[in-house]
């Protein structure tokens, strides 16, 4: 059952009041430090490494995952944090989100369940006046935004699969993250011609996407191993909700590949039927 939901203008929900972080990382901001030369750039093979990123992390089947999410509008800025694991080949995830003190109108707030599977986003505690031991259900390829943000934390397999549409990709050197080596590029992505190119189930909510930003074209960061697999990917987007335009950064730190992830979705039954205010 999809839980009915009020939809407000532009692509903000959980995320109206709260958003996501410069650097979520093994160490926290900052953990990667520079160490190599930068600036030039690399053509066709650069691309189409980034553009394959989706393709190389379904190959290590699994990881654990850290999410930052910032958003910033008219000087107020508020990060949203989330961490667990996610099974690339099967296209599923499990995160615990962390809002911000008062984020929820309240001094704390419950950490957040968060179940990511294609097509659909289930959040316990979600609050609202949803029962506690009850689940949400939000049905992602009606949202304006494809759950890249209203969640509190981008899918990591949908922020891979949003590098397909990777264009203008530079090179910038290698730095170090958590410990090790890796190449970091920066471009940009097209949200339309990602969608277009992406698996079937992420590419319906890259879809729905495309009409729920201000700006199509997302600047990205993305950091590569040397096996070619995402270790850290920032997207920069940018939306307008009633009148004012909000930048919301969207950082996902994928590491510890191949580790057991389990995703058990809730019975029918504990899905919240009632009407939700996203």
């Amino acid at each position: 059952m999809v839980v009915q939901h009020k939809r407000r203008s532009g692509a903000v929900a959980v995320v109206a009041a709260v958003a996501v972080a410069t650097a979520a990382g093994c160490s926290g901001p900052g953990a990667a430090a520079v160490d190599g030369e930068g600036g030039a750039v690399r053509s066709g093979d650069s691309a189409d490494e980034v553009r394959r990123a989706a393709d190389t992390l379904a190959g290590a089947r699994s990881s654990k995952a850290r999410t930052s999410m910032e958003m910033a509008s008219g000087g107020t800025r508020v990060t949203i944090r989330g961490e667990g694991g996610y099974d690339f080949v099967r296209g599923m995830g499990r995160l615990t989100v962390v809002l911000p003190p008062d984020a929820a109108g309240a001094e704390e707030h419950e950490p957040i369940t968060e179940l990511l599977t294609p097509g659909a986003l289930y959040m316990k505690n979600r609050g609202a006046g949803v029962p506690p031991d009850k689940w949400v259900r939000v049905d992602t390829t009606t949202l304006d935004d494809g759950n890249l943000v209203t969640g509190g934390a981008t899918d990591p397999l949908a922020a891979a699969e949003l590098l397909r549409g990777a264009d203008r990709v530079e090179y910038v050197g290698h730095v170090e993250l958590c410990g090790q080596k890796v190449r970091h590029f920066k471009g940009t992505t097209d949200i339309g011609r990602a969608a277009q190119a992406a698996a079937p189930h992420t590419r319906e909510s890259l879809a729905a996407a495309v009409k729920g930003f201000a700006k199509d074209v997302v600047p990205f960061d993305a950091y590569l191993d040397e096996a070619g697999r995402l270790r850290k990917v920032r997207h920069r987007f940018t939306f307008a909700n009633e009148g004012r335009t909000i930048d919301v950064t969207s950082t996902t730190v994928l590491f510890d590949f191949g580790a057991k992830v389990v995703v058990r979705l809730p019975d029918e039954r504990d899905i919240y039927s009632g009407k939700v205010e996203l």
